[in-house]
């Protein structure tokens, strides 16, 4: 049986790659919206931050969000997605766990082609 490849997204911020699980998407919607996605399935540009506050005020700081979601993010979005970033942070943690972790069954070890 193959072992399924786990996701790997880059933290636009700290510029780690780290499974797709592990990370936070900020999505832009069709609709111009820029939102905090948990479970990664919303339609729109997305991109990746790590689930804490430092990687998050790192990309506030170098605009990072602006140039991964191609639009500007202004202030007050920025402020708003700080307000939600806290909020989920303990949410995101709690939907991480609940996920099946795939890794354990084969004893973590993953095969390449």
């Amino acid at each position: 049986m193959r072992v399924r490849r786990v996701p790997l997204r880059k933290c636009i911020a700290c510029q780690e790659q780290k499974p797709k699980k592990e990370l936070i998407r900020v999505v832009r919607t069709p609709l111009g919206e820029v939102l905090i996605d948990i479970t990664g399935k919303k339609s729109g540009r997305g991109s990746y931050l790590c689930g804490n506050v430092d990687c998050f005020k790192l990309a506030k700081k170098s605009r990072a969000l602006d140039r991964a979601l191609k639009v500007a993010v202004g202030e007050q979005v920025y402020d708003t997605l700080a307000q939600e970033f806290i909020r989920v942070e303990d949410e995101f943690r709690a939907y991480q766990e609940s996920l099946p972790d795939d890794e354990e069954e084969d004893g973590g070890e993953t095969v390449g082609r």
